[in-house]
């Protein structure tokens, strides 16, 4: 590897670059081209290279110099992301190879959300393709703010005319990144394969004044860790220790953004819990007062409660992130089916994991032309602003500050089929009040382990519903009176005790088909469940016809996880959104209800 001659090697910081462009237009040649030129290659890689190819009777590539794969070399394609590194006076670098073809998109995404700035490569023979703007577009989603267009293989071009060729390829590549919100900090004519700008000035191109490649890399601004945003980090696990006395519950995972301290009070979403930092504790490491961006740690809580993965920490009062089950979001779909409403995906965004549907479409966008499509799903190589529904609550932030709560995947059977970037809630203020009553919840000083030891039983919250006509009371007295009979704290709640008294301010004679009033009927009921399974009780509810978004709602608002909900009867609509659905004679279904408990 290439010394640093003017600092510590030690000193130098890292900055990731992705090498993106159309097919066969040169990137890996560049990354081979500075790899040579900046003498960062390993002793003997360059010639045992060439007698490779002097061996097998093949034109050398500095393109073999990063191409690992076989049939890679063989294909003169590059499938996989290769990585490289590399140091300048200034930095270090770790380069990422993406591949360019369309089948091996996906491979491109992965390498470029990785990324801290881009290089683009055009070929000046062909110009602008489908994939340049695709992966310009892609960068922007990405929030890749820093890049620089390479316009390559200049050599093919007749002396004549090659500052034509740049200049034509810089206006027309400019005006479609502005588009798309893209500012290019430089516009670089070069010739990979014979070296033209990519480490030094070439006479060749006279005409040009501009930076080469490896100065308009050390002049992209340090992208550093966001230590000065607020904490954020995701719940990886928990770990709990039993041998010589050692009590310690220890949370763990990898600090997001901004910095945590011994007595932080914390606040864990979606489940609202709290506690204070007791202590940070690291592997082999002395005992820490504080822990930053990107530190993988963990901490000892001086009340412990029950945080599990997928849960994410921020600190009380200190901008905290939003919940919900609903949100709108940009997302760039790869799959080989087309994404659509009539099925169930799986959505990864930092360590949580959650069941998602595709609720509607907002519009289409074709990632090379820009032109909106009206249709009512996403195919291969498109993007779209959708409105996701997830099964539970979930938290995140919007795109702007933050990273690993903002971006996600989905993943269709066992691929990744497609990544997004949230935008906005589309849960109105539901998850900002959520948000403000965690943080402003006063706790009993009874723990709800405490509770539970008391009255030998777990707190949770029945929903029975099904159509008008169905006896759902009378199905709800004879559970409650059961229960009792069983020892158990139980309490039937019907909704007219809630429109006639809790409700009475805001009920009309048209409460059930006001959409408005129905949704504010919803979350009253959720917030008075919420404070009776609180106080440790077995909560049994009836409504008639209630819909997938209000038990959504409901699942959202009420902080126990311990909801059943239930059709009762014929004429479910969607399965999938109750837990169960039962028919048959009353004592039957108590029974069943029972049993479920």
């Amino acid at each position: 590897m290439a010394t640093c001659n003017k600092k510590n090697q030690e000193d130098l910081r890292e900055m990731s670059i992705v090498i993106v462009g159309h097919v066969d237009h040169g990137k890996s040649t560049v990354i081979g081209r500075l790899l040579a030129d900046t003498h960062s290659l390993p002793q003997g890689k360059l010639e045992a290279v060439r007698e490779l190819c002097r061996r097998t009777s093949k034109p050398f590539e500095y393109a073999f110099l990063l191409d690992a794969l076989k049939d890679e070399r063989a294909q003169g394609i590059t499938i996989d992301t290769a990585r490289c590194f590399f140091k300048s006076d200034k930095r270090k670098y770790i380069i990422i190879d993406a591949p360019g073809h369309i089948e091996f998109l996906k491979n491109m995404i992965s390498g470029a959300s990785r990324a801290d700035a881009a290089l683009l490569v055009i070929d000046a023979n062909e110009g602008i393709k489908e994939n340049s703007r695709r992966h310009g577009y892609m960068l922007s989603m990405l929030g890749i703010k820093q890049v620089a267009v390479l316009v390559n293989k200049l050599d093919l071009i007749a002396p004549q005319e090659r500052q034509t060729v740049f200049d034509s390829i810089c206006l027309q590549y400019g005006e479609f990144l502005e588009k798309v919100g893209l500012k290019p900090t430089a516009y670089i004519p070069i010739s990979a394969t014979e070296g033209y700008n990519i480490a030094a000035a070439s006479p060749e191109l006279a005409w040009y004044k501009g930076p080469n490649v490896l100065e308009a890399l050390d002049a992209f601004e340090e992208v550093l860790p966001p230590r000065d945003l607020p904490f954020r980090m995701w719940v990886q696990d928990v770990y709990k220790f039993t041998a010589q006395n050692d009590d310690r519950r220890i949370i763990a995972g990898t600090v997001s953004s901004g910095c945590l301290k011994v007595g932080d009070e914390l606040i864990f979403l979606p489940s609202g819990k709290k506690t204070r930092v007791k202590s940070i504790e690291a592997f082999n490491e002395k005992e820490l007062d504080s822990a930053c961006a990107g530190k993988a740690t963990g901490f000892c809580m001086t009340e412990q409660i029950y945080a599990k993965r997928g849960e994410l920490a921020s600190i009380v009062g200190d901008d905290n992130p939003l919940i919900g089950n609903r949100f709108k979001a940009s997302v760039f779909w790869l799959g080989k089916e087309k994404f659509s409403k009539d099925k169930d995906y799986k959505l990864k965004i930092g360590s949580a994991q959650v069941t998602c549907r595709l609720e509607s479409i907002e519009g289409v966008l074709n990632a090379s032309t820009l032109e909106g499509v009206e249709q009512d799903f996403v195919d291969r190589h498109e993007v779209a602003t959708c409105i996701f529904r997830l099964d539970r609550a979930i938290a995140f932030d919007l795109a702007g500050r933050f990273e690993d709560s903002v971006r996600f995947v989905i993943v269709d059977g066992y691929e990744i089929a497609g990544g997004g970037i949230i935008t906005d809630s589309a849960d109105d203020d539901l998850g900002k009040n959520l948000v403000r009553r965690g943080i402003k919840w006063v706790k009993s000083g009874i723990s709800p382990q405490e509770r539970k030891a008391f009255y030998k039983q777990e707190a949770a919250l029945i929903v029975l519903t099904g159509q008008s006509a169905t006896d759902k009371k009378a199905i709800a007295k004879a559970l409650e009176s059961r229960l009792l009979e069983g020892g158990k704290i139980a309490y039937y709640l019907g909704i007219s005790n809630l429109l006639y008294g809790v409700d009475a301010d805001i009920k009309s004679d048209d409460s059930i088909n006001n959409p408005h009033e129905r949704r504010e009927h919803i979350r009253r009921l959720g917030e008075v469940a919420n404070i009776m399974l609180d106080a440790g009780n077995i909560l049994i509810v009836t409504a008639s016809e209630l819909e997938a978004h209000e038990l959504d709602t409901l699942r959202q608002i009420v902080s126990n996880e311990n909801i059943l909900c239930v059709w009762v009867g014929p004429g479910a609509a969607a399965l999938r959104d109750f837990d169960l659905c039962l028919q048959g004679p009353k004592e039957q279904i108590v029974k069943a209800l029972i049993e479920a408990l």
